[in-house]
Parts: C-alpha cells; sequence; structure tokens
C-alpha cells in the first residue's frame, strides 16, 4: 500500500511536469497544468485520507502503535519540541535572510566591492537555522 501512495505521489509530480513541457506554452497550457496538479493533488490527500481512517490496521501496525503508545509523555512532547526548534528557527531565519539578502542585493547595485562582506551577512543569518537543527539533534539524542 505504501509503494501505491509513492507511486501516485511520483506521478503527481511527474504527469503535470509532463504536460507542461509537451508542446508550446500558452495561457492556457499554464491553466491546464495547474488544474491538473490541483486535481492530482487533491485526489491524492483524498485517497490517503481515506486509506487512514479506512480502520484496516495489519498487526505489524498494531504492534508500532502500541510501542508508540508505551513511550508515554516524555517522548512526545520531545518530538514537539524538535520540531518547533527546527521550524521556529527556519522562520526567523528566513526572516533574517529576507531582510539581509535585500539590503545586500541594493547595496551590491551601488558598489559591487562590497559582495563578500554583504555575503557574510547573508551567511550569518542563514545560521540561525543551524542552531535549530543542532538543538534539534540534542533533544532527539536524548530520547
Amino acid at each position: 500500500m505504501k509503494v501505491l501512495l509513492f507511486a501516485a505521489l511520483i506521478a503527481c509530480i511527474v504527469v503535470p511536469f509532463r504536460v507542461f513541457c509537451k508542446g508550446e506554452q500558452t495561457k492556457s497550457r499554464y491553466k491546464k497544468t495547474l488544474a491538473l496538479n490541483g486535481v492530482m493533488f487533491f485526489g491524492l490527500m483524498l485517497a490517503t485520507g481515506v486509506m487512514m481512517f479506512g480502520g484496516s490496521a495489519s498487526a505489524a501496525e498494531a504492534a508500532e502503535t502500541a510501542a508508540a503508545a508505551a513511550g508515554g509523555l516524555s517522548t512526545g512532547l520531545g518530538y514537539l519540541a524538535a520540531g518547533l526548534s527546527i521550524g521556529l528557527s527556519c522562520v526567523g531565519g528566513g526572516i533574517a535572510v529576507a531582510s539581509a539578502a535585500s539590503a545586500a542585493l541594493g547595496a551590491i547595485s551601488e558598489d559591487s566591492s562590497i559582495l563578500g562582506k554583504s555575503l557574510i551577512f547573508v551567511g550569518l543569518a542563514e545560521g540561525v537555522c543551524l542552531y535549530g537543527l543542532i538543538i534539534a539533534f540534542m533533544i532527539l539524542g536524548q530520547l
């Protein structure tokens, strides 16, 4: 069943791309590709939802569920903390890169000799995301 979902996901990516690349790119082709992509995406989400809530769990999936429930609240909160540390640090890094990169592009357009200095500031803003990833690995290492 997982192989079927994986194949459907690949088809959702490949089929609209093939339709888009086939032939002359016009406005109607963009609309057709977007509509096909939307239909395939929501169709896959509907099929996944039906399979998820269908209630036909195998013995292996039931054993995994029982083992996960035995982990307790602390394991779940650990995973939540790891996800939040990555997510929030990436949001903050994205905001920092957006402002630093736009200012760097404006400065580089006026004086191209400051390219190296501006890239350092953009790289420092991206480092915030890496710090969140390191913290997440530290949290997951304790679980």
